[in-house]
């Protein structure tokens, strides 16, 4: 198969650089932009139908940056802002070039909430629910929503072609006993990473240590932390992240526009 996964944006809520911060990290992306993070999200090109996974605020930015003119499908992981803020910036091109409304899978408890906080949005979307554990075909790959730890319903997603086995979960704090099962010997693992140093948050975000941990746990061949916050709780830059994880050898640091072949 001769599709992709890329990486939209592998930072959290509060970007790389944050506009308030001064730490060593944001300093860093100021001076060396590519190194930036914008808020996390992905997509997966089939090579005939291109699907969006979550919508984060900077996603007009990441599609012209990634030479992205169509999407078929989205796909929100949950209803945080973070996740779901630029789902507007699809208005446009429905009513421009595609002419017909994407279809939108939700989490189920979600329907409500995106009813009431884009309400001039119900003919740029036509709106449906996944289900965990529900298979979906786009050609060659099954895209599988499975539970994730994140307080609010959350799911990350395991795609599956003949060749490569993907699970993507960027907001998770370790994965139900399902979910591991699932995923285990996974091509690649794409995990929360939020904190550096200690966890803030255990029970909704895991740190990168823990990324790792969780990598080895289900045996991934591959294991790519993303959803990184450089100023929780010890700031960070890219050299010393990528420092960090040299010595474990299949793990790589995600940044934006990342591409993993399928």
């Amino acid at each position: 198969m001769k599709g992709s996964f890329i990486l939209l944006g592998t930072g959290a809520g509060p970007g790389l650089p944050s506009f308030f911060c001064n730490c060593a990290g944001c300093q860093e992306a100021r001076r060396y932009p590519e190194l930036a993070r914008t808020r996390c999200g992905a997509l997966l090109d089939t090579g005939h139908s291109k699907i969006l996974i979550d919508t984060s605020p900077d996603v007009r930015r990441q599609l012209i940056r990634e030479s992205i003119n169509r999407i078929d499908y989205v796909f929100l992981t949950h209803w945080h802002y973070d996740h779901f803020g630029g789902l507007g910036e699809l208005e446009y091109y429905v009513k421009l070039a595609r002419r017909e409304p994407v279809p939108l899978f939700l989490p189920p408890s979600a329907g409500g909430q995106f009813a009431a906080a884009f309400p001039n949005l119900a003919d740029v979307f036509a709106v449906r629910s996944w289900a965990f554990s529900q298979q979906y075909f786009f050609g060659e790959v099954c895209l599988t929503p499975l539970p994730a730890n994140h307080g609010v319903e959350t799911a990350g997603f395991l795609l599956e072609t003949g060749d490569t086995r993907l699970a993507y979960f960027p907001d998770t704090a370790g994965l139900p006993a399902i979910s591991a099962q699932q995923v285990a010997g996974v091509d690649w693992l794409i995990c929360d990473a939020t904190f550096h140093g200690d966890n803030w948050y255990p029970d909704v975000h895991m740190s990168l240590e823990q990324a790792i941990a969780l990598g080895r746990q289900v045996n991934a061949r591959q294991t790519v932390p993303t959803h990184l916050a450089i100023h929780y709780s010890q700031p960070v830059t890219a050299r010393e992240l990528q420092a960090e994880v040299a010595p474990c050898g299949n793990v790589e640091v995600a940044y934006d526009g990342m591409r993993i072949k399928l």
